[in-house]
């Protein structure tokens, strides 16, 4: 056989490939198309009847709902450098108050939970979880330990969660998330919110591929998969399940309500629930632009689309990692869902099963029709350049049924770089939209190779079941909370305390007495120098108080309610900004819910310690015994005590000032995570005191609630008893705790 009859042999299997291939890539067309038409004439049809009629959703409903108890459920396997920062951004910026994050962890991971201990000292509504199993096991199972764990803890407050949120440890949750999450979980039973991928270099092509993919899917695709089926697919991140969702699926599971073999246990849940009957949505919700700070700012980004509620994350930068990633996607849903989800009567859901089953073949035959293309390209360009040569491409352009399928793809292909170029575009600007159309043959070839090695791992182990969750590596991109430095270390450095003093003091505390308690108590520190000390390690601006010489007109400002469930006092206004005080630092979600009551700009500090406390008692309780001024002027005149034991009595008596809440935790008889949001759900209410409302809820037994008034009562100490020891000679020297 001559170098000419194999080329005319290469050149015959070249043209059925290339008719397959079309045949093919035709039926795949057609699909794409009945997606677009079926988006654009929706979307056409409601801009031009509904939205003449009625009004684009107002972002303020979402402020205005009554905050229900929510939880996010954080899966974390070796997730160093980005749990602690996902957490943390979370706890610090998400514009709500009533909500829990468990974060699962494994007995094995040491590197994770330190990670995850960091947080949880910054932020009481963060959680750890340990699984029961090392691992690596599935996420599936790592999330069924999560919701074990988050039972445990409604039966611990006696509250329920009206919904449980997935996340993943590399998300960035706009600050709105939960708030349309609360607004809408009364009434659907799955919510997923639309998830979209950081650009990176222009250059990084397999980084950015997922924007395009993601802009498009849940751009349109997704919406269109809603509207036509009621059906949508978790994504695994930003989806919202209601109480009723997670009972039924803890019944189904016999208690584990994730399939622990699943690569992507949040796939098939999406179908079992609408077989359930149960209500989906998949929302893309606009507010405003304050309010969407996850918004590309950019030339080109769409008004309303740009500011939708999503989720953001960083995907993988290399081909290898994104080549894992995929792989995993494609045995979930394709091989593994083929077995958990059987074709059913609705043809509206099986075509869309259909559709995710195609990516298999699609992928596979997309990359062939580039290779095609490449090599047809090249043999154009040989008859081009040389026009006595052989005329190759004559066996393809005298068929017309390869002329045909070669315009109407050609046309389905334009068509694809348009609807991709538009949804790139309306969340990323124009420089994103163009670059999605060379971005293409990138994505092609990712999927294409992800396609093999999904076969081949499913071909080795027999079973797609038994493939093992290869997780993906990511990135965070933001700094996590600056871990809180020691007090004494402070106080040193402020020469303020001495390295024996702070010795001494720690071998002469006694047991259970905070160290700054002490410190100040035995003269050690003033309370001034502490407070100030306690602001620097919680990262706050300090701003001294007298309560007793704030005016009414001042506190006026802040009602009682609020006063008291955030443990705060109004100290200054500055300008239309209300200035107001905490023994520690106020979250920047407490703040913005202060401001958002008040209708004014809030601004939090740290205080001296004690003068909130007594604030509280002196002006909203209407206690006027406990301002010790009149009491220390008597004893002043009467003992002639100098400005030093004077100040020391003073200080001693603020810093011995013990809120019952704070009593309950430090007599153990109440978890520290259990009181924060115990606080959250208590609104004070006439006589209805903090200890008869957990009495009452179940929460702490009547024995506790007198083991913790004890206990307040031994700690805490009333003027009248540091009097007593002044006129004994040892003013402020009571260690009596």
């Amino acid at each position: 056989m001559t170098w000419f009859d194999a080329f005319v042999m290469y050149l015959y299997g070249l043209k059925w490939l290339a008719i397959v291939v079309m045949v093919l890539l035709f039926i795949f067309g057609i699909d794409d198309l009945f997606i677009d038409l079926y988006y654009w004439t929706r979307r056409i049809y409601r801009k031009l009847t509904i939205y003449r009629k009625h009004d684009y959703a107002d972002p303020d409903k979402l402020l205005a709902e009554p905050e229900k108890p929510l939880a996010i459920m954080v899966p974390a396997w070796q997730e160093m450098g980005v749990v602690d920062k996902m957490a943390a951004n979370a706890a610090a910026s998400l514009d709500y108050e009533n909500y829990q994050i468990f974060i699962g962890t494994y007995p094995n991971d040491p590197e994770t939970q330190a990670e995850v201990d960091h947080v949880v000292e910054h932020y009481p509504n963060v959680h750890k979880v340990i699984c029961v199993e090392p691992g690596p096991t599935s996420k599936a199972d790592c999330l069924n330990n999560i919701i074990a764990s988050i039972i445990e803890f409604e039966n611990k407050t006696k509250i329920e969660f009206a919904g449980y949120i997935l996340h993943d440890a590399e998300d960035v949750i706009s600050s709105m998330e939960l708030r349309l999450f609360n607004y809408l979980i009364g009434r659907k039973d799955m919510i997923q919110l639309p998830v979209y991928p950081y650009p990176q270099k222009w250059y990084d092509f397999t980084a950015a591929h997922y924007l395009d993919e993601f802009s498009e899917l849940h751009g349109k695709d997704i919406v269109v998969r809603e509207s036509l089926a009621g059906q949508v697919p978790s994504a695994g991140v930003g989806t919202c399940f209601s109480r009723r969702a997670i009972i039924h699926l803890l019944k189904e599971g016999d208690g584990l309500p994730f399939d622990v073999q699943s690569l992507t246990e949040d796939y098939d849940i999406g179908f079992r629930l609408k077989s359930w009957g149960m209500e989906e949505i998949f929302v893309r919700y606009p507010v405003t632009l304050e309010q969407a700070q996850l918004r590309e700012q950019k030339a080109g980004v769409g008004k309303r689309a740009g500011n939708v509620v999503c989720v953001r994350e960083h995907f993988p930068t290399t081909f290898k990692t994104s080549v894992r990633q995929k792989t995993r996607w494609i045995i979930g849903i394709i091989f593994q869902g083929s077995r958990t989800l059987k074709w059913t009567k609705d043809w509206k859901i099986n075509y869309f099963l259909w559709r995710d089953r195609r990516g298999a073949i699609a992928n596979i035959v997309s990359f062939l029709a580039m290779a095609l293309f490449i090599q047809l390209l090249v043999i154009w360009t040989v008859e081009q350049f040389y026009p006595s040569s052989y005329r190759v491409l004559s066996i393809f352009e005298n068929e017309p049924m390869i002329v045909f399928f070669l315009y109407a793809n050609l046309l389905f292909l334009v068509n694809r770089l348009v609807q991709r170029f538009y949804f790139a575009k309306q969340y990323y600007g124009w420089w994103q939209g163009f670059l999605s159309i060379v971005r293409i043959f990138w994505g092609t070839l990712i999927n294409f190779t992800a396609s093999l090695r999904a076969i081949k791992q499913v071909m080795q182990h027999g079973d797609p079941r038994k493939v093992a969750w290869d997780k993906t590596s990511h990135v965070y991109p933001v700094v996590a909370p600056p871990r809180k430095q020691p007090l004494g270390s402070l106080l040193i450095g402020h020469g303020k305390l001495t390295e024996a003093q702070l010795e001494q003091a720690l071998m002469e505390r006694p047991p259970g007495i905070r160290l700054g308690v002490y410190l100040v108590t035995a003269g050690y520190v003033t309370l001034n120098d502490l407070s100030e000390a306690i602001a620097e390690q919680e990262y706050s601006s300090f701003q001294a108080c007298d309560p007793f010489e704030l005016s009414q007109e001042l506190i006026d400002n802040l009602p009682s309610e609020l006063a008291f469930k955030y443990s705060v006092l109004p100290l200054a206004e500055d300008g239309k900004t209300l200035v107001v005080g905490r023994e520690y630092a106020l979250s920047p979600v407490s703040e913005a819910a202060l401001s958002r009551r008040l209708g004014r700009p809030v601004r939090g500090c740290v205080t001296t310690q004690g003068a909130v406390t007594l604030g509280l008692r002196y002006w909203y309780m209407n206690d006027k015994e406990v301002d010790p001024r009149e009491a220390l002027e008597h004893v002043q005149r009467s003992q002639n005590l100098d400005a030093h034991a004077l100040q020391r009595l003073r200080d001693t008596y603020f810093i011995r000032q013990l809120p019952f809440g704070v009593a309950l935790v430090q007599a153990q008889a109440i978890d520290s995570a259990v009181m924060a949001q115990v606080m959250i759900s208590y609104q004070r209410s006439g006589e209805t005191r903090l200890g008869d409302y957990l009495v009452r809820e179940g929460i702490i037994t009547d024995a506790q609630r007198e083991a913790a008034l004890a206990y307040q009562k031994r700690h805490q100490v009333e003027m009248k008893e540091l009097l007593a020891e002044a006129v004994a000679g040892q003013p402020g020297n009571s260690c009596e705790f």
